[in-house]
């Protein structure tokens, strides 16, 4: 993600973006026919004619496509739709037909609600006025990518975006980057909320987004978050001491009887959707944590888990049946295959 800025680099660099979605040299802003062609008649070729895409309902289109070998190393995009997760964003490494990137094009980018504007400022991902997503994890890939999204929803609307990509040899101990999303609403009382599971190879785990709505009133974060590595069973190799915790956060977010919001490199806990009284049900906590300085090595495989978990009277614990969904980020040797079903439109929707 950072490296040495003064070394010479065999490399070369492209951009995928509506007007040159195959990443070919010297062909960026050459399109005759796109979104932009009546407001560039006066102009002709050259002056924004093709800046985006129009997605239409229920469709699934192809947004990029290049073969070749390099990386990812910035994805900024943006869309016109007034429904929150109407938007799957996949990505594709190497011909594969299954997806190593597979989540709401929000949630991506820990921003669910992305209509919805707060200010997140961390090392590998961003989000900037108005609904500008922005992310700078390193994407390796040998024989090429394509990304697609598909609109989940009744109406047809624009995505802008840009893909800035380094052609170059990539290493061969580079690693594959993957994303999952996962949602259980409400989750069954007396269970544990899985994150990640079905992992099967070597790499490194490097964060989670967690999108949180408590459905009682009082505190929710008790809970701890798990890693089982390389064989654990009943009890884990890495285990925390709360969610706010493993946020890098602590005492409830609460700070003189209400919840404070914060971003920062690594960690955050960043909006609170229905942000009103503290300790109210029904709210919405967007938290990401990055394990850039310390990711989560397995060698053989790995699952992540959190516990709900509250009070209730007497100073005592309380199983929690609430409204969570997540996005896991992590790298492996080899291109995932066992990603589970990705729910239905009505499975994800936030009410």
């Amino acid at each position: 993600m950072i490296y040495d800025l003064s070394r010479r680099r065999d490399s070369e660099s492209f951009a995928l973006t509506a007007e040159n979605p195959n990443g070919e040299k010297g062909r960026g802003g050459s399109l005759t026919e796109g979104t932009g062609k009546y407001c560039a008649r006066e102009l002709g070729i050259g002056w924004k004619i093709s800046p985006s895409v129009l997605v239409k309902e229920y469709e699934t289109i192809t947004i990029a496509d290049y073969r070749g070998e390099g990386y990812i190393r910035h994805i900024w995009i943006t869309d016109t739709g007034h429904v929150d997760r109407n938007l799957i964003l996949r990505i594709y490494w190497d011909g594969s037909d299954v997806p190593s990137v597979e989540t709401p094009l929000g949630d991506f980018f820990c921003a669910a609600r992305h209509n919805d504007y707060r200010h997140l400022d961390s090392i590998p991902v961003s989000v900037n006025p108005r609904k500008a997503l922005n992310c700078y994890w390193d994407m390796p890939f040998r024989k090429g990518f394509r990304v697609t999204l598909e609109n989940l929803s009744d109406e047809s609307f624009t995505v802008y975006y840009q893909f800035d990509c380094e052609k170059c040899a990539v290493p061969e101990d580079s690693l594959y980057f993957h994303a999952q999303f996962r949602r259980v609403n409400p989750l069954p009382e007396g269970s544990v909320y899985t994150i990640l599971d079905g992992v099967k190879g070597r790499g490194h785990y490097v964060g989670t987004y967690l999108y949180w709505s408590p459905k009682s009133n009082g505190w929710w974060g008790e809970g701890e978050v798990k890693f089982f590595i390389d064989g654990d069973s009943e009890f884990p190799t890495v285990c925390g001491t709360g969610t706010e915790d493993y946020f890098c956060g602590s005492h409830d977010f609460d700070y003189d009887g209400k919840y404070v919001e914060y971003s920062s490199a690594y960690c955050g806990m960043y909006k609170i959707d229905k942000q009103d009284e503290t300790y109210l049900s029904q709210k919405r906590f967007n938290m990401y944590r990055w394990h850039l300085n310390d990711p989560v090595y397995f060698s053989r495989d790995l699952k992540v888990t959190v516990q709900a978990l509250g009070w209730r009277s007497e100073g005592r614990y309380h199983l929690l049946t609430d409204d969570i969904s997540s996005v896991a980020f992590w790298y492996q040797d080899t291109i995932s295959d066992s990603f589970p079903s990705f729910p239905s439109k009505d499975e994800i929707e936030i009410l």
